[in-house]
């Protein structure tokens, strides 16, 4: 039997949807699953109508708010349910009122922090609470998390610590909660440690801000031992020469900030990242091959995260304007010595430094220019409150 073009087309619409579903679990609600149904019926008729499109597309629609009001939810259970194995000395490590400024007290060096750190929570509790930081990060994210903790057991053997060294402990990265993890207020936590600083805020059941965010990695390639070789944060190096060694020498005059790269990254640890307006080579001046590689490397900082998360964050990037970014790049322009990078827009500033131990020592940050913390979208949450 002869079939309509289009039934090729539906059928692969038919089987992307069934396993967008079959990924969503639970968190379909009863009219997406009537769409589901409806949808299935449909596509196994074998003529594909017009109707079949409609379908799919309001279930195209509908997966998202779902998708997006599960995660939120899912964070709330994860803090809750860490939260709640906790003991109350424990408790009162990790949980701070919302208006404490002990949130905005973030930092990426090895120092004592306030909160609960991964040494003094039994197995079940640290399960806990990297379940809650599983369901804010993306696969990727998450693994990056985990190996940057990691990592500090290879750099208190570099170092010739012993093995009871408290200095590089991966026990020392601390989780904090800020506020009650309900509907209704805002909330949001932290996890940090030497080289990570992953903040969280919520609220309305409504993940809101996924920033400042700061992953590093010293070393960043392992030169030695059992690990050799290992390259944490791979991607945020290799693109960036990548597209570094595409330019040309009239692109290359204009991306270059200065020849020495800065000591660390520019924003450092403010609570509030600031910078003048974007130096180094706009947007609109890249080829279009150029433009996507570019495109790939914000990909990497952005899609640490959930998708919920994903989403927002591109979906702001877009509507500021891909024309609006600017790369810069600062110092050596090959591996083996000091070199910076910042990619720089209207909503966002992404920073790469890796000077410090003979350049073989990477920090990164992400940073969203208005709602770091969630204030931006927390401000408004108040006005509307109080309208």
């Amino acid at each position: 039997m002869k079939r309509n073009p289009l039934h090729y087309v539906v059928a692969a619409l038919r089987r992307f949807f069934i396993r967008a579903v079959h990924l969503a679990g639970n968190v379909i609600c009863r009219p997406q699953q009537a769409l589901y149904r409806l949808f299935c019926f449909i596509g196994n008729i074998g003529k594909p109508p017009a109707a079949i499109l409609l379908v799919s597309g309001m279930l195209f629609l509908y997966s998202f708010p779902a998708l997006a009001q599960s995660t939120s939810h899912d964070m709330e259970v994860a803090a809750q349910q860490f939260i709640r194995s906790l003991d109350t000395t424990l408790r009162a490590q990790a949980c701070f009122s919302w208006e404490d400024n002990e949130r905005f007290n973030w930092h990426f060096v090895p120092r004592e922090r306030k909160g609960l750190p991964l040494k003094a929570m039994s197995p079940a509790q640290r399960d806990k609470a990297y379940r809650l930081l599983k369901i804010c990060m993306s696969n990727s994210g998450y693994l990056k998390a985990q190996a940057i903790v990691a990592n500090e057991e290879i750099l208190r053997a570099l170092e010739g610590r012993g093995t009871d060294d408290g200095y590089r402990d991966p026990g020392k990265y601390y989780f904090t909660v800020f506020g009650n993890p309900a509907p209704g207020k805002p909330w949001g936590w932290r996890m940090e440690g030497h080289h990570l600083s992953l903040n969280f805020s919520a609220v309305d059941k409504s993940l809101v801000a996924g920033t400042p965010a700061f992953m590093g990695a010293n070393p960043a390639i392992v030169p030695d031992g059992p690990a050799k070789g290992r390259q944490i944060l791979k991607e945020e190096s290799s693109l960036a020469f990548d597209l570094l060694h595409s330019l040309d020498s009239g692109q290359l005059r204009q991306a270059l900030i200065q020849e020495k790269a800065p000591a660390d990254i520019i924003t450092g640890n403010k609570r509030k990242a600031w910078l003048l307006d974007p130096p180094g080579l706009a947007y609109s001046h890249l080829t279009k091959a150029q433009q996507q590689q570019l495109k790939r490397i914000v990909a990497v900082y952005v899609d640490r995260y959930t998708k919920l998360m994903a989403d927002i964050l591109w979906k702001e990037i877009t509507a500021a304007g891909w024309e609006n970014l600017h790369f810069a790049w600062a110092g050596a322009r090959q591996w083996g010595a000091g070199h910076y990078y910042r990619i720089q827009g209207p909503t966002f500033v992404i920073e790469y430094d890796n000077t410090q131990n003979n350049a073989n020592h990477v920090h990164t940050a992400f940073r969203d220019l208005k709602n770091d913390f969630g204030e931006d979208m927390l401000q408004q949450h108040y006005e509307r409150s109080h309208r």
